[in-house]
């Protein structure tokens, strides 16, 4: 593609980065059948081609978008799913954040939508206030059930939180054991507590010592477009990083999350001085599955599992199958969820924002699941979990608490599986 930025404009890198994936996009269209939003409503503004060319005339101008573009972009689900389908090599997301972030700072919201993001970014964000919030939802959970749009999607979410369960007791490991910081994030203390504590059980019988990382890595403003915000958290999470001791990877439960750690050196681009100590802590990034090596299962429970490889871990971290060998070396029988590469729907806030669309992703994907008719989903994100999960879906599990159930660990919440369990007997 052509481009029109000024010198100016180009001075910074985010711009700079803009035009070298314009420049890259031939506009071939192959990213269009990967474009979960593009396969749901067929308009061509609704795909990563469309959104380009909005997204390259807002940001040569400069000014404020219009109501169709915003529109447009906010429909976008940053999957990533065309990044991975991109024969040329662009990079969508450098696109992506950059539009939102402008589009933060030059276009004023109605009430409504600025009162939801700002719940986002300043409630949902902060884990005492996410699990007040949680607690409050179910409190009134006749009331929360049938509120309406963005603020139902949102109380409906808080009523999926799962119950709470014991730490993980401490094991004794050599001091010389390998110390990953183990980062609880915000919404996943809130909504599935038992995750980490899993995690840091499978771990720990791989001789793997777990030590917190406190700290919101800042995903959800950076995908609202609040850069600043963004930035602020990152800034945190990344001097707590570097006051901690001997710390030879970076962990998190949420593979969301985990994506948006591994791009911290993007975020501070042109950064003299955070580029290189965000790249640093980038670096020691890694995920679950690449920890948890495979070990003998001290039980088989023949449980038939659909592994929902969240967007963020196939498109964003370049991982999915190291999860299905995990499962399958532990003894559950692993089965492939037609059209693997679509999201679900959840997306970070996205089921938040654009709950009507979000819902119809999450009907398609939960109907694939049923097509090869499993007992369980296994997923690897808060997101996935929270939002497939329901009384209409199968039980909904993180990868961890699986692997640490089929070594000796407790087992999951899983009520509807344990009443079809009960059947069978």
């Amino acid at each position: 593609m052509r481009t029109a930025f000024s010198a100016a404009q180009l001075a910074d890198p985010h711009l700079a980065d803009v035009e070298a994936n314009l420049r890259a996009c031939v506009h071939c269209g192959i990213c269009t059948a990967t474009c979960p939003t593009y396969l749901l409503l067929g308009d061509e503004r609704d795909g990563p081609r469309g959104r380009i060319v909005m997204m390259q005339q807002m940001l040569e101008q400069a000014g404020a978008p219009s109501d169709e573009t915003v529109l447009h972009i906010d429909r976008c689900l940053s999957c990533l799913g065309c990044r991975t389908a991109c024969p040329s090599g662009v990079d969508y997301a450098r696109l992506v954040d950059t539009a939102r972030a402008h589009i933060e700072t030059h276009y004023r919201r109605p009430m409504g939508e600025r009162l939801t993001r700002w719940t986002i970014a300043n409630i949902i964000s902060r884990p005492a206030l996410a699990k007040f919030g949680v607690a409050l939802a179910q409190v009134f959970a006749p009331i929360a059930k049938r509120l309406p749009g963005r603020l139902g999607a949102l109380a409906r979410t808080a009523l999926k939180a799962q119950p709470r369960n014991e730490p993980a007791r401490p094991v004794a490991l050599p001091d010389d054991a390998p110390r990953v910081a183990l980062m609880s994030g915000c919404v996943q203390p809130a909504l599935a507590p038992a995750i980490d504590h899993a995690i840091a059980r499978v771990l720990a019988r791989r001789g793997i010592r777990t030590v917190p990382l406190a700290g919101c890595c800042g995903a959800l403003a950076h995908h609202l477009g609040r850069t600043d915000d963004a930035k602020a958290r990152a800034r945190r999470v990344i001097e707590a990083f570097e006051t901690a001791n001997d710390v030879d990877a970076v962990l998190i439960g949420a593979t969301g999350c985990a994506a948006h750690l591994k791009d911290y050196a993007h975020l501070f681009a042109g950064d003299a001085r955070w580029s290189a100590r965000a790249a640093a802590f980038a670096d020691k990034v890694t995920d679950f599955s690449v920890l948890a090596a495979p070990r003998p299962a001290a039980r088989c429970e023949n449980l038939r599992v659909a592994w929902q490889i969240p967007c963020s871990l196939q498109h964003g971290l370049g991982l999915g199958g190291e999860g299905a060998a995990l499962l399958a070396a532990a003894g559950y029988d692993v089965v492939t969820i037609p059209e693997g590469h679509l999201c679900c729907g959840s997306a970070g806030s996205y089921s938040l924002l654009q709950p009507e669309i979000a819902g119809q992703l999450r009907a398609r994907k939960l109907a694939n699941a049923a097509s090869v008719a499993p007992d369980v989903i296994a997923t690897a994100n808060i997101g996935c979990l929270t939002h497939l999960s329901g009384t209409d879906a199968p039980p909904v599990v993180h990868i961890a608490e699986l692997i640490d159930w089929a070594e000796g660990g407790p087992r999951p919440a899983m009520p509807g599986w344990l009443a079809k369990e009960t059947a069978a007997r």
